[in-house]
């Protein structure tokens, strides 16, 4: 059953603070990576690259956690479990020019390789838990 991102914990989706994802290796260790996220159609987007692990991880198990802490007071933080909604290629750079746009400030993703696939990973939040932090 999924749950609605909204309130304060969109909010910290919405703003420059770096997501940590937790997928599941194939020998059951847990991987954590941190990377940028925003709020697309109600859900959690992220982009990564082709040929990564976490990518893999999720596609294959389908699982994600999510952790977002607020910079300014990273005892506020939200936690998102959920499942891979959207897997596509599709706008990818697009969005990664969006996403560097927010935690950067520049037009451009300026990390692009040459032939790198970017891909956008849509999550559906099963379980939201907000920390308040105060």
């Amino acid at each position: 059953m999924s749950e609605k991102l909204e309130g304060r914990a969109r909010e910290l989706l919405e703003q420059p603070n770096l997501c940590f994802v937790g997928t599941t290796r194939k020998d059951g260790t847990v991987q954590v990576v941190p990377t940028w996220v925003d709020v697309e159609e109600g859900r959690p987007a992220l982009n990564t690259s082709e040929g990564r692990a976490w990518p893999a991880n999720a596609r294959r198990d389908g699982k994600i956690t999510l952790t977002v802490a607020d910079t300014e007071n990273p005892y506020e933080f939200v936690t998102i479990t959920g499942t891979l909604a959207e897997d596509t290629h599709d706008g990818a750079l697009e969005q990664a020019d969006r996403l560097a746009k927010k935690y950067m400030g520049v037009d451009k993703y300026p990390f692009l390789q040459p032939g790198e696939q970017r891909i956008t990973f849509r999550i559906e939040p099963e379980r939201i838990f907000h920390q308040s932090g105060g």
